[in-house]
């Protein structure tokens, strides 16, 4: 029997919105995560860095940013012990400056992908999955990469039928999709 894991990174605190920030509780991310576990039985992992980036929207996107320039690890929060007994993995974050944020590579190269499927899903303000997908690929290049899903962050709680279609168009296998009438196998 196939294992899902959804592995993500959210943000809280001051997000941007089509042009405006808003503080939230709950950060895009984990809101599309949330979607997912209405359609499927998976195990989660939310990747927190020990040290987090500040509440500030524009402080944020500022350290996000050195931190991509000089290629920081940062230390993580928790750690998961194994990925062994998953098959697939859907690695769920937000994009930062055209990619992954950094705590999403310190997750991906503590583990070996060989032979697991990565099914990636961004949320963002119109920047799509930026090369967040090249990234993956380059850091699990044994894993076989499933087709990306860009989910607009300002529209995640309409985002439920979008994503079920992604997972039903990557072969997540129809005994993991719970029962759902948003979207008929017909519609692929």
């Amino acid at each position: 029997m196939s294992k899902t894991l959804i592995a993500f990174f959210s943000r809280a605190d001051e997000n941007y919105f089509g042009g405006s920030m808003r503080y939230v509780e709950v950060g895009n991310t984990e809101i599309a995560v949330g979607k997912i576990k209405e359609l499927i039985d998976a195990d989660t992992f939310k990747i927190e860095m020990k040290t987090p980036y500040s509440a500030d929207y524009m402080t944020c996107i500022d350290e996000a940013k050195k931190d991509l320039k000089n290629k920081v690890r940062p230390e993580l929060a928790k750690e998961l012990s194994s990925i062994d007994e998953y098959d697939t993995v859907i690695l769920a974050y937000p994009n930062y400056w055209g990619t992954m944020p950094m705590a999403v590579f310190t997750f991906i190269e503590k583990f070996d992908f060989t032979g697991k499927t990565i099914l990636p899903l961004c949320t963002n303000e119109g920047s799509g999955m930026g090369g967040s997908e090249r990234s993956i690929k380059q850091e699990c290049p044994s894993a076989k990469l499933g087709k990306g899903l860009s989910v607009t962050g300002s529209r995640v709680n309409d985002s439920k039928p979008q994503i079920e279609k992604w997972l039903r168009a990557n072969g997540v296998k129809e005994t993991l999709i719970k029962a759902s009438a948003h979207i008929a196998p017909s519609d692929f």
